[in-house]
């Protein structure tokens, strides 16, 4: 004879307010973080230890139903290994947290019928809004959002329209504070390679850093990268050299181009700071421990996250606000890949 188990009974809020003494209501407002503050604090203190003691877990959708919120948010990256992103979904989960929101975070890989899939899984969740960091400059699923009456705010990149609100890094000032150091260090000659010009960041830091050099009446070089990848950085680090052969200095669209960039010249034999300084954009984790150790803009993404969860949730709360942008200041953090500029290193002679 073979004994079974029977599946074991899941716990109502009914359940917890016979083991709580108290009436369901009671239990409900209890377990909800905007309205526990009307019940006194020892009635819910003895709520949520009888919900852990019977192992209590509120069923989202069932709520969702009843009240019209899930308590759930989505959040769609554009590569879930980049490490630009960690940051900025633990910022968001932190503001989130204290407000009894959760978050469902998912990778579309930058793919635009993935996206479509991903946010129908996410509505079929009944998340109650999105944080898109995955936006283009005119974006499909920012349209969805809007018609769908979903919530939902742009981080870390921004699309022209401004649709929706949306927390972004000041590309201009990043820009203008790589420009003004390696100015400082007395290089003349000084190149970008820019991001894709279809996103807003690639877009941004382009012009940016036109108008720093204008501002500084002196000419740069520019050359794009097909994405923002350490291929992509080495690929068209190498069509620059090949190109302009007289460049000492070179801006980075971000950390991992910068990367590519220090690929081509040791392939050369090229020297980082003597022959070519190179600058990043974001201060990745571990940058400061290359050879040399990467000067770059350091972004502030976690402050990103949060702005942003405090952005989605005044959206659901008054949901005829006019969309707003909010701009966060960079800092460049100097390290050993920049240098007065050299005379140039010939690998052949030594």
């Amino acid at each position: 004879m073979t004994d079974t188990l029977a599946p074991r009974r899941r716990p109502t809020i009914r359940d917890v307010a016979q083991h709580a003494d108290v009436n369901a209501s009671t239990v409900s407002r209890a377990l909800n973080p905007d309205t526990r503050h009307l019940l006194g604090e020892e009635v819910v203190k003895r709520v949520l230890e009888s919900a852990r003691h019977l192992g209590y877990r509120p069923n989202k959708a069932a709520a969702a139903l009843r009240g019209g919120r899930s308590h759930l948010i989505g959040m769609l990256l554009p590569d879930i290994t980049n490490p630009v992103f960690p940051p900025i979904v633990r910022g968001l989960e932190e503001e989130l947290r204290g407000h009894g929101f959760s978050v469902m975070v998912a990778s579309s890989g930058g793919n635009s019928a993935e996206q479509d899939q991903l946010l129908e899984r996410m509505m079929g969740s009944m998340v109650d809004g999105l944080v898109i960091a995955t936006a283009s400059r005119q974006d499909y699923l920012v349209q969805r959002c809007l018609q769908e009456n979903m919530p939902a705010v742009l981080v870390n990149r921004g699309e022209d329209a401004r649709h929706v609100p949306e927390v972004v890094n000041d590309d201009f000032l990043s820009m203008k504070l790589a420009v003004d150091h390696l100015l400082a260090l007395g290089h003349a000659c000084i190149a970008h390679l820019s991001g894709p010009a279809r996103l807003a960041t690639g877009a941004g830091r382009s012009l940016g850093f036109r108008l720093a050099m204008e501002a500084a009446d002196a000419e740069g070089i520019e050359l794009a990268c097909a994405e923002f990848t350490r291929e992509a950085g080495a690929l068209a680090c190498a069509a620059l050299l090949d190109r302009h052969a007289g460049i000492t200095a070179i801006v980075a669209a971000n950390d991992l181009i910068a990367l590519g960039c220090y690929d081509t010249l040791k392939a050369r034999g090229l020297r980082c700071p003597q022959d070519i300084s190179i600058i990043g954009h974001n201060d990745m984790p571990l940058v400061d421990m290359l050879d040399p150790p990467l000067t770059t803009l350091r972004i502030q993404h976690l402050e990103m996250g949060r702005q942003a969860a405090r952005l989605l949730l005044n959206h659901l709360q008054n949901p005829g606000t006019t969309p707003v942008r909010i701009t966060l200041a960079p800092q460049l953090m100097a390290r050993g890949s920049t240098a007065p500029p050299a005379r140039r290193h010939n690998p052949a002679t030594g």
